[in-house]
């Protein structure tokens, strides 16, 4: 048999590391897909429903660093990765997608499944091309995938099915693309001028994101130096709260009150590799240092007094060297000591809840970070337990937190599992789902089984859309058309191949949880939570408290009052007893 496009795909693809497709079959993908058959070194990883395949990718990558792969058919095969990828590219991870189209002859004429994916997927891509000829593919595959695994972000090839199978020359030797080892870091200059302002001021606070990956010890080595706390973004919670006696906790909408104090009470903040989302957090009159390897990211959420345009772990040194010693230590103190009392008022609410009534996800979550190996990877769902596992899992520099963080798509927690299980076999990974998410793409259980993953599935199961009755509270409305009826999902699991464990109350959750970890494949704990479990900013605007007051009468004067009474219960009486 001839030498085919498709060959030629699937051969740099491998060189380039990848060991896995993600997708579903269809017929304009046959051609790619045989070839992969026979080539079995890159497995086909069948799953349920195209989306599952780019989180599964865009999981894959974050984990890896590494070029991962997803594809899908013409039109609606296609069109289902969108939701993935735009994850993945927001989460800035390399994934490159092959989106194969209608035949080629065919596109501009309504044709059966015609859609046109370089228009649909140029927004959640850094690079999206449609292939045309076959003297084309060479170039713009290699374009592809190298724009994908240098910027971290993804690539889109477009390609008509029947060239898949067109034959085209053997390389002599197929291009090796791996990200290259760089060092970026700003000039002298603008390290000096950063560092005379350090040394002027009083009171530093360093906010850290996921940008520091990789330089935890030199970021602690700054806040050290400097005497400064460090707050930490929710994607930087894996990289900067273990080891630090520096760390005063997150901010942001699921944050801590003392990371918000912290970057309140500054005089100059340094912003390390983070574009934090919300400015409302941010400080209104601090000077800002802001340090990212993307300039263009640099000043989106608020004023920026001094760019850096660099690496946390090439430039966080070169700065350390610059700044004096012997520098004040007050609002170091006074942060770490807020955090101290913060921390202590989170822990209190990790109690067990009286026999028959529902857990508090606390209680929970704390249980199943506490029984988790050293090197477990969390995967929160959005929504409340994306709230939740900012709050209670702990981090050791070993474990890894991977979610939808910037995207904050619902339903990411399972398919992304698989991405992480399929790259990492041997490694324990577990999936904190909320019902509605679990439900959304409830068919990727199956592929769990088809494809022996042995991923450990926690569902917080409050039969409500959770975390958007809690926006619903703070804005005043009344909770409308959040009600879920869920069925026992542990015996749905046990119905499909997977050992099913279910919890109604706290009793014996402890040794249930340890027993549902320890499960020798893949296995879903089922847990009855309470529902109206209150989430608490680490400010709140004088909207949201007008909000929550609107909200209460609202539901008394709809007659729904028992609702008020559960929230009481559930959130003051019993934590005073």
């Amino acid at each position: 048999m001839s030498y085919t496009v498709a060959d030629l795909i699937v051969e740099t693809v491998e060189a380039a590391g990848v060991e896995r497709v993600y997708g579903i079959p269809g017929d304009s993908l046959n051609g790619f897909t045989d070839s992969l058959r026979e080539h079995p070194r890159v497995a086909w990883q069948h799953v349920r429903h195209e989306e599952a395949a780019a989180f599964a990718a865009s999981a894959e990558a974050a984990m890896t660093g590494s070029l991962a792969v997803c594809a899908g058919s013409c039109g609606p095969g296609n069109l289902h990765l969108i939701n993935g990828l735009y994850d993945a590219h927001r989460s800035r991870v390399p994934v490159l997608a092959i989106a194969a189209q209608i035949p080629g002859s065919m596109v501009g004429t309504g044709y059966f499944q015609e859609t046109h994916p370089e228009s649909v997927f140029a927004e959640c891509s850094s690079y999206c091309e449609t292939i045309n000829t076959v003297d084309q593919l060479p170039y713009v595959l290699d374009i592809a995938i190298r724009t994908a695994v240098e910027e971290g972000g993804v690539s889109v090839l477009v390609i008509p099915g029947e060239l898949f199978l067109s034959a085209i020359d053997r390389p002599a030797r197929v291009t090796r693309i791996r990200a290259t080892d760089t060092v970026a870091r700003p000039s002298d200059e603008s390290l000096a001028v950063a560092a005379t302002r350090l040394n002027e001021s009083e009171r530093v606070t360093i906010l850290a994101g996921a940008g520091v990956q990789g330089a935890h010890d030199e970021l602690v080595a700054l806040a050290d130096t400097l005497q400064a706390p460090i707050v930490h973004a929710l994607r930087g919670k894996e990289f900067v709260e273990y080891d630090n006696p520096f760390d005063v906790g997150m901010t942001g909408l699921l944050g801590f009150s003392s990371g918000y104090r912290a970057v309140e009470h500054c005089d100059t903040l340094v912003m390390v590799g983070t574009d934090f989302p919300y400015p409302q957090f941010l400080p209104s009159d601090a000077y800002v240092i802001q340090l990212d390897i993307r300039g263009r990211q640099i000043g989106r959420r608020t004023r920026v007094d001094l760019p850096l345009v660099g690496s946390a772990r090439d430039t966080l040194p070169a700065l350390t060297a610059l700044i004096r010693g012997g520098r004040d230590s007050k609002h170091l103190s006074k942060s770490v000591d807020h955090y101290r009392r913060t921390r202590a008022s989170l822990d209190d609410l990790v109690t067990p809840s009286d026999a028959g009534d529902a857990v508090h996800p606390q209680y929970l979550t704390r249980l199943v970070s506490d029984s988790a190996d050293a090197d477990a990877v969390f995967i929160p769902d959005v929504g409340s337990p994306v709230v939740w596992a900012a709050r209670y899992l702990e981090m050791n520099g070993r474990r890894r937190l991977i979610g939808s963080f910037s995207h904050g798509s619902m339903a990411n927690a399972l398919p992304q599992a698989i991405g992480v299980a399929s790259a990492c076999p041997g490694r324990q990974v577990v999936a904190l789902a909320g019902d509605g998410g679990l439900s959304m793409l409830f068919g990727e259980l199956l592929t769990l089984v088809q494809a022996k993953l042995p991923v450990k599935i926690v569902v917080y199961n409050n039969s409500s859309l959770n975390f958007v009755e809690l926006e619903m509270k703070a804005a005043g409305f009344v909770n409308f058309g959040t009600e879920l009826e869920n069925p026992d999902f542990a015996r749905v699991a046990d119905a499909i191949g997977i050992r099913g464990f279910r919890a109604t109350d706290s009793q014996t959750l402890s040794e249930t949880v340890q027993e549902f970890l320890a499960h020798d494949g893949p296995a879903l704990l089922d847990v009855r939570t309470t529902r109206q479990e209150l989430s608490i900013p680490p400010t709140i605007s004088a909207a949201q408290a007008k909000g929550f007051a609107l909200y209460a009468l609202r539901t008394v004067m709809s007659g729904r009052g028992d609702e008020l009474v559960d929230l009481a219960e559930t959130n003051l009486l019993k934590r005073l007893f």
